[in-house]
C-alpha cells in the first residue's frame, strides 16, 4: 500500500483535466495545450554550444555535490549584483538547485516538522502546498484577491496563526495570477517577518519575464531581507533550459546552509555541463532574455486582443508567461475549462486548481508559437459565439 502522504498530492482538478485530455486525444481530437507553464523555445545557440562542449569533456561525469561549482555560484552572485544591486557571498549565500522547484519542495523538509504551520498563498503554485504536505505541515491559506492586486493583505493574517507559522511563501511575478509586487510591499514583508519570526521564501522564477520595460524587483532589495528570507530563481525559465533542470536559491546564509544539509542527504548535485551552460548564460550578454520578453509580449497581445473581439475581457499582465482570465460564461472554472477542451480543443487550467480563491478564473499559459495561438484564438472565438 502506498503511504498516506500520497493521498493529499495532486489536486483532483489537475487529474480531471489530464484524464479529459487523454480521452480527447484517444478520440482523435487535435488539442492546443495552453495549460503547462513550460517554455516552448530553445535556449540561445551560444548556450547550447557551451552545453554541448561540456558534455564532450570526459572529466564532467563525476558527482558535483550539492554546493555545485564555484564558477556557477560566482556567476549567480555577479548576476544578482548586476541585475538587482544585491551583494551575495557565493560561498554561503548561493546554492544551485535542480530547477527552482527542487528547492521550493525541499525547504519544507528543512524547516517543517509534523503539525507545523506555513502561510501559503491562495491561489498559489501547487508545489507550495504539496511540499508542505510531504513534510507533514499544515497550511494556513493566505488569500490573493483581485481587489488587492493579488498581493496578500498582511494585516488580515490572524496574528495567532502568524506566530505559530514558520514559513511565508510569496511569488512575484505570480503564478497563476501574473500579478507583480513593488519594493514597498517587500519592505512590509520584511517587517512582518521580523515581528512574527518567519522565514520568507520568495519564488522569483519569472523575474526576467516582464513587459513594456517593466523590471520586477527582487525581495532581497528590501532592507533587511537577507536577515529573514531567501529567494528562488529559475535559470530554466529565464533561458529556456526547462528540461535541463537548473535554478538557484540565494539569501539568508543559515537557511541556505540548512537546505544544503538536507539536499546533501538526497542528491549529488546538478550535472556539471548544465551548470557550465548556466554560468555562461548568467555571465554573457542578456540579449536572449529580451528576445524572450518580446516573444511572450506578442503572444500576450495576440491572445488578449483576439479574445476581446468576442467579449472575453482579460487583464493585461505585466509579467510571467500566464494570463489570469476571469471565466467569461456563467460557469464555474472547471465546467468552463472542460467545455472549452471538449468543444474547442483548447486546454487551460481551472483557477480552482490553485486554491479555492482561484475559482472564477482560468490560467492560460502563453507557451505556443504565434501561429498556434492564432488558431487557439479562432477556436475560442467560435466557442464563445456558439
Amino acid at each position: 500500500m502506498p503511504s498516506k502522504r500520497l493521498e493529499g498530492l495532486g489536486a483532483s482538478v489537475f487529474t480531471e483535466m489530464d484524464n479529459l485530455k487523454r480521452e480527447l486525444e484517444r478520440a482523435g481530437k487535435h488539442l492546443i495545450n495552453l495549460s503547462i507553464g513550460s517554455p516552448d523555445q530553445a535556449p540561445a545557440v551560444e548556450i547550447r554550444k557551451i552545453l554541448s562542449q561540456a558534455v564532450l569533456d570526459g572529466t564532467q561525469y563525476g558527482y558535483t555535490l550539492t554546493r555545485g561549482t564555484e564558477n556557477f555560484r560566482s556567476a549567480c552572485a555577479e548576476w544578482y549584483q548586476e541585475r538587482f544591486g544585491v551583494t551575495l557571498d557565493p560561498e554561503t549565500e548561493v546554492l544551485p538547485l535542480m530547477g527552482s522547484q527542487d528547492g521550493l519542495a525541499h525547504i519544507f523538509l528543512a524547516y517543517i516538522d509534523p503539525g507545523d504551520l506555513a502561510l501559503i498563498p491562495d491561489p498559489g503554485y501547487p508545489i507550495y502546498t504539496a511540499g508542505l504536505l510531504l513534510a507533514g505541515g499544515e497550511k494556513v491559506a493566505v488569500p490573493l484577491l483581485e481587489e488587492n492586486g493579488f498581493l496578500p493583505d498582511l494585516r488580515q493574517i490572524d496574528p495567532n496563526l502568524a506566530r505559530k507559522a514558520k514559513l511565508l511563501f510569496l511569488n512575484y511575478p505570480n503564478n497563476p495570477t501574473a500579478a507583480v509586487a513593488p519594493l514597498s510591499f517587500f519592505e512590509e514583508v520584511v517587517e512582518f517577518a521580523k515581528e512574527y519570526d518567519l522565514l520568507i521564501c520568495h519564488d522569483a522564477a519569472y523575474s526576467e519575464l516582464a513587459f513594456e520595460g517593466y523590471r520586477p524587483v527582487s525581495f532581497l532589495q528590501a532592507p533587511g531581507a537577507k536577515e529573514v528570507g531567501i529567494e528562488f530563481h529559475s535559470v530554466s525559465k529565464t533561458y529556456n533550459l526547462a528540461g535541463a533542470r537548473l535554478g538557484f536559491v540565494v539569501g539568508n546564509a543559515e537557511a541556505i546552509r540548512n537546505l544544503s544539509q538536507l539536499k546533501s542527504n538526497i542528491d549529488y548535485g546538478v550535472f556539471g555541463p548544465v551548470m557550465a551552460a548556466g554560468a555562461y548564460a548568467l555571465s554573457s550578454e542578456q540579449d536572449s532574455i529580451e528576445e524572450n520578453r518580446c516573444a511572450y509580449q506578442r503572444r500576450r497581445d495576440l491572445l488578449i486582443e483576439g479574445c476581446a473581439l468576442v467579449g472575453w475581457k482579460m487583464p493585461i499582465p505585466q509579467g510571467s508567461m500566464f494570463i489570469w482570465a476571469p471565466v467569461p460564461t456563467e460557469q464555474d472554472s472547471v465546467s468552463f475549462a472542460m467545455d472549452l477542451a471538449r468543444e474547442a480543443g483548447v486546454i487551460v487550467v481551472p483557477g480552482v486548481a490553485f486554491g479555492e480563491h482561484g475559482e472564477g478564473y482560468v490560467r492560460i499559459a502563453m507557451v505556443q508559437n504565434e501561429c498556434v495561438l492564432q488558431e487557439a484564438v479562432r477556436r475560442i472565438q467560435q466557442f464563445l459565439m456558439r
